[in-house]
């Protein structure tokens, strides 16, 4: 079923048939008041069509599944909501859209939140929020003592269909080496990257890189569609969009998982001091195997390598059993029943 847009009109149905869903990307005047509108265009025409990030993926993907399983929705349906403040609004983010109103509508929020409560401790004072949603089990943790039970992991489906593997391109390199190293590149330049690099050359090992934020999907799918495996370069994952799609491709993994602390520079250590952390928060034995340095790296790439040859992995069935579009958004459309019926209940 099609997304309603606003101003659409649905025939008399149950309220919990169709969720209010908001999702915007900010993008504020800069220096004269309405320059964001010349400046779009001017973006578009430089650098092309926008890639989606990692949050605007998010309410794509949940948009994609719900229309899977025939729930129907509003997007950014504002006067709807002000007109049925009785109606659970679903901000799936980002955090700016909780003060484009005065909302008094119950408030599911995520998954594209804050990175730490602490930057909205007045949260459920300033706003009616019922439930904050976070993409993985180790945020979820770190949000508990601040938001208790009213946190919940929940991750969105991947789409299955498009992320898949491509049997008819014909797997002429070993490895896609994935960099999304966030924070101290010259340091990690040194002590893990190039290391890396010089381990794969050394033991004849072809293989392609990518850069976080540096290419189009297409690219990545046909990447994947040629390499066998991936190692998977990142200081940490929230929820890991990007490596759950090689897996649903069919491609194993290597991936850095250097564990402790969060390390986001903005928090860490004069703010938050929280952890461990993961880069894999969806995983298990199917999907590949772990390091934790340049150092453990030289082992578990001979062993990777040994299990890519006999077809140890099956990445993709993982996937599958836990990140399907439909069942990612069957489970939010029962977690938005769940807080309806329970702002009803109250009221």
């Amino acid at each position: 079923m099609s997304a309603l847009l606003p101003g659409s009109r649905l025939a008399p149905a149950p309220r919990d048939m169709v969720l209010n869903l908001f999702y915007r990307e900010p993008d504020p005047d800069r220096w004269l008041p309405g320059d964001r509108y010349p400046r779009r265009l001017i973006r578009r025409l430089v650098r092309g069509k926008p890639r989606p990030g990692g949050q605007t993926r998010v309410f794509l993907n949940l948009c994609a599944g719900l229309r899977e399983i025939g729930v129907p929705f509003r997007v950014n349906d504002f006067r709807h909501a002000r007109r049925h403040p009785d109606e659970v609004a679903c901000i799936i983010g980002k955090p700016f859209l909780l003060d484009v109103m005065a909302w008094r509508n119950p408030i599911l929020f995520g998954a594209a939140v804050f990175s730490h409560p602490i930057d909205d401790p007045d949260l459920f004072k300033r706003r009616p929020v019922r439930r904050v949603l976070v993409p993985g089990p180790w945020m979820q943790r770190m949000c508990q003592p601040y938001w208790g039970d009213r946190v919940q992991a929940w991750p969105v489906g991947i789409d299955t269909d498009l992320w898949s593997p491509q049997g008819d391109v014909p797997k002429d390199t070993d490895l896609l080496l994935y960099d999304k190293v966030l924070w101290d590149r010259g340091q990690r330049e040194r002590d893990l990257l190039e290391p890396i690099r010089s381990r794969l050359r050394k033991a004849g090992i072809s293989f392609m890189e990518l850069t976080y934020g540096r290419y189009r999907e297409r690219d990545y799918r046909e990447a994947l569609a040629r390499c066998r495996g991936m190692v998977f370069l990142c200081e940490h994952e929230t929820q890991g969009i990007a490596y759950q799609q090689a897996l649903a491709c069919g491609v194993p993994l290597l991936a850095w998982d250097q564990g402790g602390p969060w390390r986001d520079p903005s928090y860490y250590p004069h703010r938050v001091v929280y952890g461990p952390v993961t880069s894999v928060p969806y995983w298990d034995e199917r999907c590949g195997l772990r390091f934790s340095d340049a150092a453990e790296f030289e082992t578990a790439l001979e062993q990777f390598m040994a299990g890519l040859a006999q077809a140890d992995y099956q990445p993709r069935a993982y996937v599958l059993q836990h990140l399907r579009l439909a069942d990612r958004a069957r489970e939010y459309s029962a977690i938005a029943r769940a807080v309806q019926q329970e702002a009803d209940g109250d009221g």
